[in-house]
């Protein structure tokens, strides 16, 4: 019997995740979401660090979240600010990742 095991890789999210720092946390998750299986790998955001998002943050999130359905594998963002989880609802893309609120 064999057992099957999501492989998970985690990357830290800026203090700000903008224009300044999109580039370089997008060429981030994307090589970890390629070194990551197809089917079934995870990445995790940990945003417990990040203080704000702001418009380019937010669509590079969607970029990364794109590149993972597509090999169907999965986004988590761990710990976001309320800032953040209110942007996501009032945007409609709080479905399109899984987030793990700050642990109690």
């Amino acid at each position: 019997m064999q057992t099957t095991q999501a492989v998970t890789l985690e990357l830290k999210g800026p203090s700000h995740l903008g224009l300044e720092t999109r580039a370089t946390f997008r060429q981030e998750a994307m090589g970890l979401l390629d070194s990551l299986p197809e089917d079934g790998g995870r990445l995790v955001i940990d945003l417990r660090a990040t203080r704000s998002v702001d418009s380019a943050g937010l669509g590079v999130l969607m970029l990364v979240q794109r590149r993972a359905a597509e090999r169907n594998q999965v986004v988590v963002l761990h710990r976001p600010n309320d800032e953040l989880r209110f942007l996501l609802v009032l945007t409609k893309l709080d479905d399109l990742f899984e987030v793990q609120a700050e642990a109690a």
